[in-house]
């Protein structure tokens, strides 16, 4: 994909919107950050590599403008959730779509150079990543560093879009590899599993990072971790009610989230709190043959009654 492509079609973008949002270089080698463009000459900022791993949609139910945007095809699945809730409207975006061939874990990255600062990173033939730092250069294959969600990607070409920089990817991932970990962690005993969130949820320190960074929580001024009329949760640091807290975010995306992944990406303490929007995803997957985000003609299960489901046999519990 050619950055002077993306270029010269943001330029063109520009004209038509309020604000393009894209990517530009970070506070270090290692980090992109978001880029608002406002101004003709802020275009030549933007960048794209597999440093872009935020989810530029977060903004778009808060703007209230004509707004272009930079989107992944991971990313995209957001948009299409946000035009079936009726949060957004079409005619107030404009998305150029990137074909993406994986994005990098920082917290792998880092872990992998025990954590030395970067002096430069480069990407070799969409495979290898070169990280040079002050005790020398590593080479490291990007299939070793992507976020879990890469590995299992179904979507690597947004599914929709106005402009699309490059040629569409297919993805060569099979589709049950997606909810393999989520079988695989339930065949385990109920009190096995009970002790693994125990001990990861232990290390939650209620900063409230997965939340505030998940595009589909799009209440955060009235969260229920924080009302205080009803009162639902204390800010104890107990157990009991970081589960509380977990549990009523996995809940409150069913039928909603777009396993993008930022919730874990943003973490503090490494715990992978996907996992449990992954497996109410794998429900509703089986339950009501329904993916979020990838047909815009469908309808969140969540916003349908049925008397009776077919595959929900209430009568017999």
């Amino acid at each position: 994909m050619s950055l002077e492509k993306l270029k010269e079609t943001v330029a063109k973008v520009f004209h038509e919107v309020d604000v393009v949002i894209g990517y530009k270089q970070g506070f270090d080698p290692l980090h992109a950050t978001p880029c608002f463009i406002t101004m003709p000459e802020q275009v030549d900022q933007l960048i794209w590599n597999p440093l872009c791993v935020q989810n530029l949609t977060s903004y778009l139910p808060f703007l209230k403008k004509k707004v272009g945007i930079v989107v992944k095809g991971c990313d995209s699945r957001t948009i299409i959730q946000y035009m079936q809730e009726g949060l957004i409207k079409r005619d107030n975006i404009v998305i150029v779509g990137l074909p993406c061939t994986g994005i990098i874990s920082v917290k792998k990255v880092l872990h992998e150079i025990d954590n030395q600062p970067v002096e430069s990173i480069t990407f070799r033939d969409g495979s290898n990543v070169v990280v040079k730092t002050v005790k020398g250069q590593k080479i490291l294959s990007l299939s070793d560093v992507c976020p879990d969600k890469c590995s299992t990607c179904q979507y690597p070409t947004p599914l929709i879009y106005d402009h699309l920089i490059g040629e569409p990817i297919k993805s060569d991932k099979p589709p049950e590899s997606v909810y393999e970990d989520i079988r695989e962690f339930e065949k385990k005993p109920l009190k096995e599993r009970l002790e693994y969130w125990e001990k990861e949820f232990d290390r939650c320190i209620r900063c409230y990072a997965c939340r505030n960074a998940c595009p589909m929580c799009i209440c955060q001024d009235s969260c229920i971790a924080e009302t205080r009329d009803p009162h639902w949760m204390s800010q104890k640091l107990s157990i009991t009610e970081k589960f509380m807290f977990h549990m009523i975010h996995a809940v409150h995306l069913a039928g909603r989230c777009v396993e993008c992944g930022e919730c874990e990406r943003v973490c503090p303490m490494g715990i992978p709190v996907n996992k449990l929007k992954k497996k109410i995803n794998l429900e509703m997957k089986e339950l009501f043959g329904y993916e979020p985000g990838v047909n815009l003609e469908d309808k969140p299960p969540m916003y349908t009654f049925n008397v009776e489901e077919r595959k929900i046999e209430e009568h017999k519990l």
